[in-house]
């Protein structure tokens, strides 16, 4: 797979394709942000019929007669590569993603509800391949070739700052507010306050000796659900010696209501963490506050896990009051804004935009 892509960093030597395959091709190629998982299985179908002409890879479960295990096949070879060498990638596997998994072969008949743009387009290019084997290659260079277009335009390097002196918490707030508010017309906005935190925490574990025998678990992928990517929160703090110790589960467009909590429960029970922390930018649901108490001091009784459920906003302020230098969580939101792969230039943008705005010294909003 690595070689393929070695190959595909110049396809002027492909003339064998037929030009709307070409053209389809190039149009995933350019969902592979917004349509990770239509990229992702298409380019493990096409490497598996390079590797494997005579299987019909419109039969990619082995439930089907004749099928095969397109999604294994996926998580062990093609995946981690994507991953390695900085491509847009799913959490272990295309197939995670619901309407390319459902239990009919990839012919024009296929009742997933893939995305309309590309729906025609992905099943022509699986036809055309399936009717010319020897055009495999060439397709999966292609698309990579798009994939790689797109993906370094999307690099966007993150402003310094360049006037520390113009920090304050207040400030940095104001800016965070407005970075993870903003509508934008694009998706995974949610993974901004997420960021912001693994940021902090970044800085905290080795500041505060409440940490000092603690690490923090690296980001798992925003699309990828708690069941596949076993985590018990979207940040996580472990004891050196692999116990929970703290969890943290951030909702930046929902209220926490009566379900929310008791997701939150089952985690607790299942993680075992000493602390659970529960942050939303609007708070509780009122009509269920009641039940959400009554389940908060029941975590702590049978537990003994402190759930604490707080605003997102206020506890960003009160974290960066504990931080030694509001320069470095500045340094590392920044950076993580800048090599985040699931983000999209629109956020990014959106920082250098606030950022410029703190080095100019004008308020944010």
């Amino acid at each position: 797979m690595e070689t393929i892509y070695a190959n595909s960093l110049s396809i002027s030597d492909i003339n064998n394709i037929s030009p709307k395959i070409v053209e389809h091709i190039n149009l995933i190629g350019e969902y592979c942000e917004k349509r990770k998982g239509v990229y992702t299985v298409l380019a493990t179908l096409l490497y598996y019929k390079y590797l494997c002409p005579q299987q019909d890879i419109r039969l990619f479960q082995t439930g089907f007669p004749g099928g095969f295990s397109a999604r294994s096949f996926d998580t062990r070879y093609v995946t981690p590569v994507l991953k390695k060498l900085k491509l847009p990638a799913m959490a272990e596997s295309g197939w995670l993603t619901r309407s390319m998994e459902q239990p009919y072969p990839y012919d024009y008949d296929y009742n997933g509800k893939i995305c309309s743009t590309l729906k025609i387009p992905f099943l022509d290019i699986l036809d055309y391949v399936e009717k010319n084997p020897s055009t495999a290659y060439n397709c999966l260079r292609i698309l990579l070739h798009k994939v790689k277009e797109v993906s370094d335009n999307n690099i966007i390097e993150i402003l310094p700052l360049t006037n520390p002196d113009s920090l304050t918490i207040n400030r940095i707030v104001d800016a965070l507010r407005e970075h993870f508010l903003t509508k934008y017309g694009t998706h995974n906005g949610a993974k901004l306050p997420v960021l912001a935190f693994h940021s902090l925490y970044t800085l905290l574990v080795t500041q505060l000796s409440r940490y000092k025998d603690c690490y923090l678990s690296d980001l798992s992928s925003l699309t990828a659900c708690d069941r596949t990517n076993k985590a018990s929160g979207d940040i996580e703090i472990f004891f050196n010696n692999g116990n929970l110790f703290e969890a943290i589960e951030i909702k930046l467009d929902k209220q926490i209501d009566e379900q929310i909590m008791r997701v939150v429960a089952d985690k607790v029970y299942k993680w075992n963490p000493q602390r659970y922390y529960v942050l939303s930018v609007y708070g509780i649901k009122t009509e269920d506050l009641e039940v959400i108490n009554q389940l908060v001091c029941e975590i702590k009784t049978k537990h003994g896990c402190q759930v604490i459920i707080n605003g997102l906003l206020n506890t960003l302020k009160y974290y960066l009051r504990l931080l030694d230098n509001l320069e470095d969580f500045i340094e590392q939101y920044s950076n993580e804004i800048e090599t985040d792969s699931e983000l999209q230039i629109e956020h990014k943008k959106k920082w250098n935009e606030l950022l410029q705005k703190i080095n100019n010294n004008t308020d944010t909003i």
